[in-house]
């Protein structure tokens, strides 16, 4: 169970933007601590409970801990592939679409932790859908990892460019995919398989 949370993560369990837990953080109504020798915050869960049931926010999300990832493909078999991956573990709930207008509704509902997006769907590319993902301020902290079976590697910095946190190729080595959604979520390796 984790303990401390990011301003980012205390964000979306609470479902504001982070420049709203910022304010709440620096005026004292959020309890936590700053990291030594840098900017950064941090909340302890304690805080982050009593924080939410001042204000009247449900704490399912917080309780549940499980990190929230949707996977956006029109591929049936990529999409069951990587949900069954992340079913391996306890820690991880995840939702599909098939198409890049779903993916940005989804993002804005669901507000996931992580989107697995290819980028070569079938109304929208998926560069287009990481740079209106990032343009939205609610939306900043979602980790993003596109693939494609399609992609030269002279594309692959566009998306990044676009907000792209990583990319792989189709077929998907399944342990560097846990390794990446390991990296970005701050997770081990091990807690994967848990």
């Amino acid at each position: 169970m984790k303990t401390v949370f990011t301003t980012g993560e205390a964000a979306r369990i609470c479902k504001v933007s982070q420049q709203t837990i910022i304010r709440c953080f620096d005026s004292g109504q959020l309890r936590g601590f700053r990291v030594p020798g840098s900017k950064f915050r941090r909340i302890p869960r304690e805080a982050l409970i009593r924080f939410m049931k001042e204000h009247g926010i449900p704490t399912d999300a917080l309780e549940s801990g499980r990190r929230r990832v949707l996977i956006v493909d029109d591929d049936p078999a990529i999409v069951e592939l990587i949900t069954d991956v992340l079913n391996e573990s306890k820690r991880f709930e995840c939702r599909s679409v098939n198409n890049g207008f779903e993916a940005g509704k989804q993002a804005n509902e669901y507000r996931p932790d992580l989107i697995i997006l290819d980028i070569m769907l079938p109304d929208i590319n998926g560069k287009a859908v990481c740079e209106a993902i990032r343009r939205d301020q609610n939306l900043t902290d979602i980790k993003i990892i596109c693939i494609s079976g399609m992609v030269e590697e002279d594309k692959i910095s566009e998306l990044t460019a676009a907000g792209a946190n990583a990319f792989m190729h189709k077929p998907l080595d399944i342990d560097g995919l846990k390794s990446k959604i390991a990296d970005l979520l701050d997770m081990t390796y091990e807690e994967m398989a848990i």
